[in-house]
């Protein structure tokens, strides 16, 4: 990310002042040096924090001006793409013996500083609805093939919670409050609860230990939990009393159905962090749904309902016979727009909502919280979802 950051943003710079009319030599290098500059810290800061030269605490702070920076970079490029298609259309013109000076305008200093001026506000209003606690959102999901006993589960999803220095123990309170009056039977957690190791963010997600379900809180990984050291945080959600599934089955007894509950690993295993005992040995466990499916038949379950932090495994997934997935990961694309031509693509077209897979119903949730690296929203609203599950299909 820091290799790949620090070409393309230098490149983003340039094409941004580049072309500009007006600007002496001396103000055009300024401008790029200083887009550039700005651009590439968010990931310099990582890789500060992979290195172990900075700690957790005093990076998630300088997280949230980063993202900042980087959701104004991400609406300059769209204004890029718009400013130079314009240009080329006014430009044709213009050569066709149109007259028309539309494409030195295009190119000028008010229409780019206005530009640039209006994604600083519009990034920075994003980054305050990013930080706003989650509010709930009952949907159906609705499912042929669930058993009758199983109609009108309630199925609270708290996804991408991301418990932090900025995602504080009043925000984590706030969704569990929020949770609780949802009254749901059963609540989910899929990856995502945290970021930073245990000793830095133990805190803040403290209050989960409070959730309550009639059939329990339960919880799978994902790749936060990998980046601040596996083995420490799932020894803390256990001791917060959270059912922790990591290529495990609990088979839960609901209304005289038997309900297989699945989590798995995420795909970020592999990958070493300084937040592990021994940071040269990777910690947790690869996603392994072929065992967690086997476990389900052995206990001739009557519906599988698989926690998987990312969705873009999906179609592999719904191949052993899973009927439900629960994903998170995207945070629903962050912002209108760019979850499409974006995230999407970078999650096998799985973006938020609901999705048929082959047979298998897929759940991607928006998330109740933000990693505080790009803690920007526009369009795209964090939610607690609360799944109602219900036999048949929808009218």
């Amino acid at each position: 990310m820091v290799s790949l950051a620090a070409l393309v943003i230098p490149l983003l710079a340039v094409w941004l002042w580049g072309p500009v009319r007006g600007m002496s030599r001396q103000a055009r290098l300024v401008a790029i040096a200083l887009t550039a500059l700005l651009g590439v810290t968010p990931a310099l800061l990582l890789k500060l924090l992979q290195a172990g030269a900075m700690d957790y605490a005093t990076l998630a702070y300088l997280q949230v001006p980063g993202g900042w920076v980087l959701g104004t970079l991400v609406l300059i490029i769209a204004f890029l793409l718009a400013r130079d298609a314009a240009w080329l259309a006014a430009r044709a013109a213009a050569l066709m013996g149109g007259g028309d000076t539309w494409h030195l305008r295009l190119r000028g200093r008010r229409l780019t500083g206005t530009a640039v001026a209006l994604a600083l506000g519009a990034a920075g209003f994003g980054t305050a609805q990013g930080l706003q606690p989650p509010t709930v959102r009952e949907q159906l999901v609705h499912l042929p093939q669930l058993p009758e006993a199983l109609d009108g589960l309630r199925v609270a999803v708290l996804a991408d919670i991301h418990a932090s220095p900025i995602n504080h123990t009043a925000y984590v309170q706030s969704v569990v409050e929020r949770t609780h009056a949802a009254r749901p039977d059963l609540i989910v957690l899929p990856g995502d609860l945290v970021d930073g190791d245990v000793g830095s963010s133990a805190a803040f997600v403290a209050p989960l230990a409070q959730l309550r379900a009639p059939h329990g809180v339960w919880a799978a990984p994902g790749n936060h939990e990998y980046y601040g050291g596996y083995n420490a945080w799932m020894a803390e959600f256990r001791r917060l009393g959270l059912g922790v599934l990591a290529n495990q089955t609990q088979v839960l007894q609901v209304n005289g159905a038997r309900l297989a509950l699945s989590g798995v690993g995420d795909p970020v295993y592999g990958r070493t962090s300084h937040h592990n005992a021994d940071p040269r040995v990777p910690e947790g466990v690869p996603p392994d749904v072929p065992a967690v499916a086997r476990q389900a038949r052995a206990a001739q379950a009557d519906f599988h309902l698989l926690l998987a932090h990312q969705p873009k495994l999906a179609r592999d997934n719904a191949a052993h016979g899973v009927d439900l997935q629960v994903s998170g990961h995207t945070h629903g694309g962050l912002i209108s727009g760019m979850d499409r031509w974006l995230v999407a693509p970078f999650n096998n077209g799985f973006v938020r909502g609901q999705y048929d897979v082959d047979g298998m119903r897929l759940f991607v949730s928006a998330g109740a919280g933000l990693w505080a690296g790009f803690a920007v929203r526009l369009g795209v609203q964090p939610h607690i979802d609360l799944l109602v599950l219900r036999r048949g299909t929808a009218s």
